[in-house]
């Protein structure tokens, strides 16, 4: 629920309203991605914590990445993780 909006103090038949807007911050990170070395055939778990809740988006190049066996993605409040499994050389 927005706290913006139309606010009234009201006394006996006198009244005054003010308009609130709300502006929201802009998400930044607090905690960036890592450069990870990983051996062909492990797992590699990518994470980030921003610094609010927002929806993200995993990528490598301009492709987006979608939930599969290789790739599980999940978020937990602020952090972001990006697990990659069964890492191949092309993955790099």
């Amino acid at each position: 629920e927005s706290d913006a909006g139309d606010y009234t103090c009201v006394c006996g038949d006198k009244q005054s309203t003010a308009s609130l807007a709300v502006h929201a911050l802009p998400v930044v990170f607090k905690e960036e991605l890592k450069n990870e070395e990983v051996l062909e055939g492990a797992s590699v778990s990518l994470r980030c914590e921003l610094s609010k809740e927002a929806p993200v988006q995993w990528k490598i190049g301009s492709k987006v990445l979608k939930g599969s066996d290789k790739y599980q993605m999940r978020q937990l409040g602020t952090t972001a993780e990006l697990v990659i499994h069964d890492l191949e050389v092309k993955d790099a």
